[in-house]
């Protein structure tokens, strides 16, 4: 049974969440707690499978406490649960880029924190969580190494670039963990590479705008959330809006540009990367290097496997070590389709060395 620490500062919300968690026979709620010092205590003395954190609290709030944590080296799984993590709220990605590994919004009341929705899709997510890999801080020091390592592979493949054909484009899947992850890869790719990148990260409506803007803050290429009819371009990274399916059609001038769907939820997710990799079917691209990165279930394994039949591809998995959840890419390499099994940190190198920068 998975040991589960409850942060909260309202004893009815923690009543409510408290008989929820216990409902299910796979979780304990091991201790409560009404701010994050009190949280903090807990953390340096006891150990815990997932620990479920409200944001606005009195003394210390939920994303001090996990600056905390990383201050003092506290490695814990973590999922947000408050009323701040509402559509689009910017307080959910530093939550995420502080170490927390999922998020869900809270209802206002209580009331409506006992609703069936709300209760399934709290234990899914804590399921997920509590058997996650724990956060890794990553030093600035390591980062910088990273970022001296791609200069490097940058500068042999510009050296080489002839030896880089075709019409290439990437096409990037992740789900929990993802949106950190990402701040891995996205930020490393050069401005001149040579290919357009897709990437569906599983999340809903809203947040994702608010994903494109802080990646776009990090990096050299741009990077937005995709319009519907944004034609695609080199050098550019096309963020799938929360909410709909994401797919690369031809216009009427022959360019490739992004077209929404709205089918019902596939894989439990909507957007679905099997959608985007499935659309790359008909495109005139000569070469898709697929990167499956970490989350849960095998979103992208039936999308790549489909389009191989049609299509040229190179499909990266995430190592298993750096992957928060090691569920998607564990199917893709399960299934046979992967070509290089990669850490996180290497990711964006072979990207480079794949489709090229000029």
């Amino acid at each position: 049974m998975k040991k589960i620490l409850l942060v909260d500062d309202s004893a009815l919300m923690r009543r409510v969440l408290c008989d929820i968690i216990n409902s299910d026979e796979r979780f304990h709620v091991e201790d409560r707690a009404t701010n994050g010092l009190e949280a903090l205590d807990l953390l340096s003395r006891k150990t815990y499978d997932a620990v479920v954190l409200d944001v606005n609290m009195p003394k210390m709030n939920g994303l001090e406490l996990l600056k905390e944590m990383q201050k003092f080296k506290i490695s814990a799984r973590v999922m947000m649960a408050s009323t701040a993590t509402r559509e689009g709220a910017k307080i959910t990605l530093e939550a995420l880029e502080l170490g927390a590994l999922d998020f869900i919004h809270k209802p206002d009341s209580a009331s409506d924190c006992r609703g069936e929705e709300f209760k399934k899709r709290l234990l899914e997510i804590l399921a997920v969580v509590a058997d996650s890999r724990p956060p890794v801080p990553v030093s600035s020091v390591k980062k910088q190494e990273e970022r001296e390592a791609v200069k490097k592979v940058t500068t042999f493949v510009q050296k080489h670039a002839a030896q880089v054909v075709g019409r290439k484009i990437v096409a990037i899947a992740s789900s929990t963990g993802g949106p950190k992850a990402l701040q891995s890869v996205i930020p490393f790719i050069p401005q001149g590479i040579q290919a357009p990148v897709l990437v569906v990260q599983h999340m809903p409506k809203g947040f994702t705008a608010s994903l494109a803007e802080r990646l776009n803050s990090l990096s050299e290429v741009e990077v937005h959330e995709a319009a519907e009819g944004d034609v695609l371009e080199n050098g550019h990274v096309y963020l799938a809006m929360g909410g709909k399916h994401m797919n690369v059609v031809m216009n009427t001038a022959g360019k490739h540009c992004i077209h929404y769907s709205d089918e019902p939820a596939r894989e439990g997710v909507k957007p679905c990367a099997n959608y985007m990799y499935e659309s790359l079917e008909g495109s005139r691209f000569d070469e898709v290097v697929c990167v499956v990165m970490t989350g849960m279930d095998a979103d992208g394994t039936q999308g790549v496997l489909h389009l191989k039949e049609k299509k040229k591809i190179h499909v990266i998995a995430q190592e298993q070590s750096t992957c928060a959840v090691y569920g998607m890419p564990k199917s893709v390499v399960a299934a046979g389709l992967s070509d290089q099994i990669v850490p996180l940190e290497q990711i964006a190198q072979e990207i480079i060395l794949n489709v090229g920068v000029k």
